[in-house]
């Protein structure tokens, strides 16, 4: 009772930062917004993953954490230009 009340907590908080996505007034906004949904994507399948006894939901949250770590490094590389050819 207690994991599904917390995965729809983190649920609402996943639509919240998609909401900032597509309106953020600026890149950086929007890249912070998308980190949010991103950790909170990974939060959400780790209580699935413990509440329904799924431990491939697991290996999917290292992917999508890794993934966010990336998303972010290109995106900071990209604002500070040191990606210049």
């Amino acid at each position: 009772m207690i994991l599904s009340f917390i995965a729809t907590f983190l649920l609402l908080v996943a639509l919240g930062g998609l909401v900032r996505v597509i309106k953020g007034p600026t890149a950086a906004d929007r890249m912070l917004a998308a980190q949010l949904t991103g950790s909170t994507t990974v939060a959400i399948l780790v209580v699935l993953s413990v509440a329904l006894d799924r431990p491939a939901f697991a290996d999917v949250a290292l992917v999508f954490a890794i993934l966010a770590a990336i998303a972010l490094v290109t995106f900071v590389a990209n604002a500070r230009g040191d990606n210049e050819k």
